[in-house]
């Protein structure tokens, strides 16, 4: 379980977080704030980086990935509206943080990675806080979650993609109810466009929140590996 001396170690610079860059941006749902508060952002990055765990911005996590900074997973999960009802599907579980903040916030989490190595990891961080509405698969994350394995009701309230794509991938698309989120960040340049999608009738309506900067989906309907 969880190290309470940790928590004590960076109450400050949680609440900092809190006060400045998430409060003192644009988070404004209450429910996403305590999550943001209540998930230890320590837990999920490399001992090297501990100092700058509750600094707003990225940091490596091997493999060259990275754990994106505290004021874009809160955006992105308040952007998703997660409700406690939502299952949710995350493409790009990387080091499990933004996995963790939504598992506080919904009924269950279905998490895909490419590398065996980071979903290993973040499930061994999960586990420490307790955490068990997540379910986990190592694979191509374009391709959606594995037909074998969808829940019940056959797809997805919310899709978040926590990598950049040239555009939605239609696995991935085709796995959302009507009326559902995605949240992605699009693009083939370096800075992509971080949208909203919402599933009408079988149609896309997009929203633009702002300019991201992400690493990119590698796989089928993703970028190519060089």
């Amino acid at each position: 379980m969880h190290d309470r001396q940790n928590d004590n170690k960076f109450t400050k610079a949680r609440e900092r977080m809190l006060r400045c860059d998430l409060k003192g941006r644009d988070i404004i749902d209450p429910r996403v704030l305590a999550a943001m508060v209540e998930v230890p952002r320590d837990e999920f990055i490399p001992q090297t980086y501990q100092s700058q765990a509750y600094d707003d911005g990225p940091l490596p996590i091997g493999l060259g990935q990275t754990i994106s900074q505290p004021y874009i997973v809160a955006l992105m999960t308040q952007e998703l509206r997660p409700g406690p009802d939502c299952e949710v599907l995350e493409i790009g579980t990387g080091s499990g943080y933004q996995t963790a903040v939504l598992s506080k916030l919904v009924k269950k989490v279905y998490t895909i990675e490419r590398f065996s190595q980071l979903s290993e990891s973040a499930q061994a961080a999960l586990g420490r806080l307790g955490i068990n509405n997540v379910e986990f698969y190592i694979g191509d994350g374009s391709l959606g979650w594995p037909d074998s394995r969808l829940p019940e009701k056959g797809c997805f309230d919310r899709i978040i993609i926590t990598a950049a794509v040239p555009k939605i991938p239609k696995p991935i698309a085709g796995q959302l109810v009507d009326g559902g989120f995605i949240v992605a960040p699009v693009g083939y340049t370096g800075v992509q466009r971080l949208v909203l999608c919402e599933k009408k009738a079988a149609k896309s309506i997009e929203k633009v929140i702002c300019d991201v900067r992400f690493v990119k989906l590698l796989g089928e309907y993703g970028f190519e590996e060089k």
